[in-house]
């Protein structure tokens, strides 16, 4: 079955980077786009960056676009988020995404707490 494991939160000082993994399994992970997610306290999920299944093509929410990297590695089945230049507005509980097989689905996310 298809499953999505985030790591790499934690507490850091604004200003300050984290690099967020999740490693994918139960399904044929280079043939499908990926697709990172944030949810704050008290707010609406919404979409970080997106990355196809080659890697190539990239897009990001206009609030990190020039701060967050998205990326992949097919051959490990792995999806990254570089996170630099962190501001205290970035704590929320980051998760990626696949859509595959009519189905979304989710990780159990990781927390990014961004404070002095």
């Amino acid at each position: 079955q298809v499953q999505l494991v985030e790591s790499g939160g934690g507490l850091v000082q604004p200003g300050g980077s984290l690099r967020l993994s999740c490693q994918a399994s139960g399904f044929s992970f280079s043939r499908y786009a990926m697709t990172w997610y944030r949810q704050a306290p008290g707010k609406e999920r919404e979409l970080v960056a997106t990355i196809s299944s080659t890697g190539i093509t990239k897009n990001y929410a206009g609030s990190v676009k020039g701060r967050f990297t998205i990326s992949r590695s097919n051959t490990e089945s792995t999806l990254y988020l570089q996170m630099n230049s962190l501001k205290p507005e970035d704590t929320a509980v980051y998760y990626c995404n696949v859509w595959t097989d009519q189905t979304y689905y989710w990780g159990q996310g990781t927390q990014v707490t961004v404070s002095s």
